[in-house]
């Protein structure tokens, strides 16, 4: 795979940089996108260049504005001419109770979880189709089951998973297109207070997940699952299952 090429949305830090690991252990030309980590975006692109030449570049963008999505696509296909698997991973997320969610919360959080999926999927699928290539989306547990206080969040992934349906009709046989769902893996540095250990008690595993099941996942999909599109596949520790009895 030492020619394939995939880009990661939001790669720089966290689960989108264990994304990005996993891809290059596999191979691949690593196009690391990042918004504002721009010192964890050069280290991790330092790294892996360093393991083997010339296998990553940085793409930076502000997901919110389509006009800077669609020239992160054009300046994706423009670093090695083809793409072989796009991972829409970047996520904005924190709350927007009721009452006080505006029209900025819409434009950040529909924006960057939801129409950049969408226009990079748009202004991508022909190179894909090209390679037969695989798009996976990071879409949430909370996507079927909405997280207090945070409707707009909900919302938009909810719109991302709706998306990964329909773009996995409309883009076959040519491309495949499938979600994951993690459950409780990292939380958010401002999303602290929430009560974590009340939700990895409502998995069947009873803990966290890690980044690698995530990645893991994403993999899978992408890579060796040839027969598997429009999925959206729950990494959750079995939080998803109904309760006992219901």
């Amino acid at each position: 795979m030492a020619n394939k090429v995939v880009l990661i949305t939001g790669a720089a830090r966290r689960i989108g940089a264990d994304i990005a690991r996993a891809f290059h252990a596999r191979g691949f030309t690593v196009l690391i996108h990042y918004r504002q980590s721009a010192d964890d975006a050069h280290a991790l692109a330092d790294e892996f260049n360093h393991q083997r030449a010339d296998s990553a570049e940085l793409l930076r963008a502000e997901l919110t504005d389509p006009d800077q999505v669609r020239r992160l696509a054009d300046e994706a296909l423009a670093c090695r001419r083809r793409l072989d698997v796009l991972v829409n991973n970047a996520s904005s997320f924190y709350p927007t109770p009721f009452g006080d969610a505006g029209d900025d919360d819409w434009e950040q959080l529909l924006g960057s979880n939801l129409r950049a999926p969408f226009v990079l999927t748009q202004a991508l699928a022909p190179a894909l189709a090209d390679t037969g290539g695989a798009i996976v989306n990071l879409v949430d547990v909370y996507a079927q089951r909405p997280l207090w206080q945070h409707s707009l969040y909900c919302m938009a992934k909810a719109g991302l998973a709706s998306l990964t349906h329909s773009s996995a009709r409309e883009l076959g046989p040519a491309v495949r297109v499938n979600g994951v769902a993690p459950g409780p893996i990292l939380w958010p540095e401002q999303e602290q207070g929430m009560d974590a250990e009340a939700i990895t008690d409502a998995t069947a595993l009873k803990r966290s997940g890690e980044p690698a099941d995530i990645a893991g996942a994403v993999i899978w999909l992408a890579l060796d699952a040839p027969f598997v599109t429009g999925q959206i596949l729950a990494v959750d520790g079995g939080r998803s299952l109904p309760l006992a009895g219901g």
